[in-house]
């Protein structure tokens, strides 16, 4: 049996009691599952993210980690938001330190944990540059690396690569699914690329109009390893063509 690590349960959430996002919602993602999270602009999405941080609070409702109900979520997840938000007076070290030290943990001990990633990372030599030294790739992968030294087994990330070049995009999806594979983390990401999803997920949740109860499940039909090469499959194109028309059409099921 799956383990559930995330769930929604019967969550309501409206801003300033207005427009409302999520009525009535139910989520259930598993443990080590790579789920991509697509839809218009304005669709909830984001949103989504922020009750899970718990940036935002349920009006009514349950939500779920790794199987507690969870009233103060702040520093339970791993965070990647589309801008990497590094300190530019910090080098890659004291970058990557952030979240242990939020936890506590001394320098030194810092350090220590750290120095061992950066090769893994792509870092390896580094440790002593500032963000303006980097480019945009390694500074994705700095701010990866800070979310998965939160230690939390639910990375949340929202558009990480949407502001590299197309070449620069297509190794961080690679090296991302290797780190996934690698560190057996359960992984959400929201992103406007419908090529991005289908290589990265096991499922993939549409957003359609708001207010939200469900999200339309799509099932990738990928075995893993895989390549980009897969995304010529003639079914992966048929399910390609049919979320782009669905998400130019405003949400009407594929």
């Amino acid at each position: 049996m799956r383990k559930p690590v995330l769930q929604f349960q019967d969550v309501s959430f409206s801003y300033d009691g207005k427009k409302t996002i999520l009525d009535g919602f139910h989520l259930n993602v598993y443990d080590r599952e790579f789920i991509t999270i697509i839809g218009a602009s304005g669709s909830g999405k984001s949103t989504l993210f922020r009750l899970i941080t718990g940036l935002e609070k349920e009006e009514h409702g349950a939500i779920w980690l790794n199987g507690e109900q969870v009233k103060n979520r702040h520093g339970r997840t791993g965070y990647m938001p589309q801008q990497d938000l590094l300190m530019p007076w910090r080098t890659v070290l004291e970058n990557a330190a952030v979240p242990l030290e939020l936890a506590g943990v001394g320098k030194k001990e810092a350090a220590s944990r750290i120095l061992p990633l950066l090769n893994e990372f792509g870092l390896n030599g580094s440790e002593h540059k500032y963000p303006s030294e980097l480019s945009g790739g390694m500074r994705q992968r700095v701010s990866f690396l800070r979310s998965v030294l939160t230690g939390s087994n639910i990375l949340l990330l929202d558009e990480p690569f949407s502001a590299l070049d197309a070449i620069t995009r297509l190794s961080m999806q690679e090296w991302l699914l290797d780190q996934w594979e690698k560190r057996e983390k359960t992984i959400l990401f929201i992103t406007h690329d419908v090529n991005e999803a289908l290589f990265l997920s096991d499922r993939i949740l549409v957003f359609q109009e708001t207010p939200v109860q469900t999200l339309q499940e799509v099932i990738v039909p990928l075995d893993r390893p895989r390549s980009l090469r897969d995304l010529n499959d003639p079914a992966v194109v048929r399910l390609k063509d049919g979320l782009i028309d669905q998400l130019r059409s405003g949400g009407n099921k594929i």
